[in-house]
């Protein structure tokens, strides 16, 4: 079949594909959901589920605070009219089942058979101001959690619906924004958090940021293959074939019914820079044929055969880069790893059929540089390898040292992660969540499971006094600053049975007593606050609390201690407990950070030593490739640890990305030499002249990938931009340890056993 009719069927079949992933991108949509990040297939996760469906979600609720005008206190008339109103506004929108604030608490207050709630402020009495606010003070669970221990501030916690996904969430907050505004309250004297708030945020910046990156990275890679090719088709052809993957990319994953959430956001970008190197390493070689003379079908046929293996070879090692991170127990990570994989094959599969057809369709191109008659790179890399060979013994001694510090340093690296850690330290949302850790109880849900021992109840009186010694513990050496148990139901009951008197919160003083109490606890079953925190039968029981966002390394510690509590102070045959909640999954995923990015790692050499292996027959040669690009992941590790950045969930990753796609040009340059050798006897000759050859779409592929992955140190988000600055550092160090360590290496390497490298010669050339 003709050159051009096969061209002319291979875009028109390409085409129908396109056409159908672009039907499936138009029905992807972004979402980020907070659970995503648990740990998949975890049995605490799943204990949690099935917990969080007896007692709700922990996390299903949104804080606002309130900030008193300047020079005043929460107690005055006027702002108290304004928090009782945005009360009731609250309580009557949709999809929030429950509202506490500082003026709906009430003191309740049995009288005959009847219960009677006795608030304990009176925003249109300003004569007991001072009587109200004495009796706030003396009443446990109002400071610190609905009203603040300086007076300043009040909060307003709305619990919703359960996993409330983002459109109603985002209309909830917004009339919630609405009619704080109508009350000519300013944005600086409130303050809104919760996972609902984080989630609306998180998605709408998502959407900002991923056109920002692409229109940025779109601009650099066109100003570099510009730079580059000098012509229009130099520029036009790679944007239109890796456009085109990430096209297809989304399509398969929307074809999957997966959204674009905080990692998959990174698929288009990451695929921009990764997908460019099979195009440049094609179309360089199929300029320098063109400038060396040969048709333009020659030309073609040579740079397809060179680069094809080299550019199969290295996007199944890329592929396989991303593909490791499905070893991760976060779905989120999974997904990423999974897709970009898969986006990286799609890539390969259009750089070796869409490019070509579209060079076959082209007219042959004027050069407007012909290599014969004006400068060229083989004099710049000619002279970069004789100098990297004079200097040898220097580049491996400063190789050796900078490895010998960066190991040192990364032993300084700590996995530590926060509830809110891909948002940088002065982003506003940050803020707002840290005005409820420094003014009230803070962000972080606690939560606990009480099982009674056999034959007994949660209300048992031995059960409640060992709930009330783990609730003392808590308070006291865990950092609970708000916690609610079982034990909080029977002490209310009992202070409303005695008048609504402070002195009667407390648990009864005998088992008749109790007995008494629980006759009535009948008239409070009703109440949201009991269902929340013990099951109608007593069968079971919850405590929960909130604490300031503490970090998973302090979080580790107290729950180490707490669990020496509850074994050495708690009989279990009495009460027996699990520690569970959201805060505690997300900690947990810590725990396999480390497993996961070694797993990832491990899989990545296995996979190029056994490619290098099965290309050279050589264990020795299996070194040489992996040195010079582990020496750019360990560098960077170094960077990270004098920088202080922590081991999380988002730099997880880094180090399994960076390898993967370092090693790119690992592979290109010895599958070239692969095929110098052949024709090249001596190992000298073939390793420079491989190095001329391979030099200039090394330099190239690697510019564009940094300039790509530092479009990423602009994102809010910083899991985004560790991810932009580390990739793009360990891929300068790579192209720096490619130009000097890997020719030095593989000489030194070598040179005693040429017979090796020659002797197949003949049977493959025959």
């Amino acid at each position: 079949m003709p050159l051009r009719k096969l061209a002319h069927l291979t875009l028109l079949a390409l085409g129908l594909l396109t056409a159908l992933a672009v039907f499936f991108v138009a029905q992807l949509r972004f979402n980020y959901n907070f659970n995503d990040f648990y740990p998949a297939g975890d049995p605490d996760l799943d204990y949690y589920e099935q917990y969080a469906g007896r007692f709700g979600n922990d996390n299903d609720y949104v804080l606002l605070g309130l900030e008193a005008p300047a020079g005043q206190t929460v107690f005055e008339s006027r702002f108290l009219t304004k928090v009782d109103s945005l009360t009731r506004f609250i309580r009557a929108r949709r999809h929030v089942t429950q509202v506490s604030s500082p003026t709906t608490a009430s003191n309740p207050v049995v009288e005959g058979l009847g219960v009677f709630n006795v608030p304990y402020l009176h925003p249109q009495e300003p004569e007991r101001r001072a009587q109200d606010s004495a009796l706030v003070y003396r009443t446990p669970g109002l400071v610190g959690n609905l009203i603040s221990r300086d007076a300043r501030a009040v909060t307003i916690l709305f619990q919703t619906s359960p996993n409330l996904s983002k459109p109603p969430g985002d209309s909830l907050l917004a009339a919630v924004r609405t009619e704080l505004q109508r009350q000519g309250i300013p944005e600086n004297e409130y303050h809104l958090a919760g996972k609902m708030v984080a989630q609306s945020v998180f998605v709408d910046r998502l959407q900002m940021e991923l056109l920002v990156f692409m229109s940025l990275s779109v601009l650099l890679v066109t100003g570099l293959l510009w730079l580059t090719f000098r012509t229009w088709w130099g520029v036009v052809l790679p944007l239109v074939v890796v456009l085109g993957a990430i096209l297809w990319g989304l399509g398969v994953m929307s074809a999957f019914g997966v959204s674009i959430d905080l990692m998959t956001a990174l698929l288009p970008v990451m695929l921009f820079v990764v997908g460019m190197s099979d195009t440049i390493h094609i179309i360089t070689r199929y300029v320098t044929e063109l400038g060396y003379g040969a048709s333009k079908r020659d030309s073609l046929l040579i740079a397809l055969k060179e680069s094809g293996f080299g550019s199969g070879l290295s996007a199944l090692t890329t592929s396989i880069g991303f593909f490791t991170l499905m070893t991760s127990t976060i779905r989120p990570i999974y997904n990423f790893g999974l897709f970009t994989g898969i986006a990286v094959l799609l890539t390969f599969a259009l750089s070796f059929t869409l490019l070509p057809a579209m060079l076959v369709l082209l007219r042959k191109p004027q050069l407007r540089i012909p290599r014969q008659e004006g400068h060229s790179w083989d004099g710049v890399l000619g002279r970069m390898f004789r100098t990297v060979l004079a200097r040898r013994h220097w580049v491996v001694a400063i190789s050796a040292v900078v490895l010998g510090l960066s190991v040192a340093s990364a032993s300084r690296i700590r996995i530590n992660s926060a509830l809110l850690d891909d948002l940088s330290k002065n982003d506003p949302v940050k803020l707002d969540f840290r005005f409820f850790e420094r003014q009230f109880a803070g962000v972080r849900p606690f939560e606990l499971d009480l099982k009674p021992g056999p034959g007994r109840t949660i209300y048992d009186l031995q059960v409640l006094r060992q709930t009330e010694q783990i609730e003392n513990y808590l308070q006291r050496d865990y950092g609970l600053n708000f916690v609610a148990s079982p034990v909080t139901l029977i002490k209310s009951v009992r202070k409303a049975l005695n008048g609504g008197l402070l002195d009667e919160y407390r648990l009864p003083d005998s088992e008749a007593e109790l007995q008494r109490l629980l006759r009535k606890v009948k008239l409070f079953r009703k109440k949201p606050e009991f269902r929340a925190l013990a099951l109608p039968d007593g069968s079971e029981g919850r405590l929960t609390g909130r604490m300031p966002d503490v970090g998973s390394i302090r979080a580790d510690q107290l729950n180490a201690g707490l669990r020496r509590f509850l074994r050495t102070s708690v009989d279990s045959t009495v009460l027996q407990t699990r520690l569970t909640g959201s805060a505690n999954l997300i900690d947990k995923n810590n725990e396999n950070l480390t497993l996961n990015m070694i797993t990832g790692m491990s899989i990545d050499i296995v996979m190029v030593t056994l490619i290098v292996l099965l290309l050279f027959r050589s264990v020795r040669m299996t070194v040489v490739v992996l040195i010079p690009n582990l020496v750019p992941i360990l560098i960077v590790a170094g960077v990270m640890g004098a920088a202080g950045v922590s081991m999380k969930v988002s730099t997880s990753i880094i180090f399994t990305i960076a390898f993967g796609i370092a090693v790119d040009d690992t592979i290109h340059f010895i599958s070239k030499l692969k095929l110098v050798l052949l024709q090249e006897p001596s190992l000298f000759k073939a390793v420079r002249k491989t190095y001329l050859m391979a030099g200039k779409a090394v330099i190239v592929t690697s510019l564009i990938l940094v300039g790509g992955f530092s479009t990423l140190i602009f994102s809010s988000f910083d899991g985004t931009f560790y991810v932009g600055l580390l990739i793009g550092l360990t891929l300068l160090f790579g192209v720096v340890a490619e130009l000097t360590l890997l020719p030095i290496l593989i000489l030194w390497f070598y040179r005693h056993k040429p017979k090796e490298i020659r002797q197949p010669v003949p049977a493959l050339g025959g």
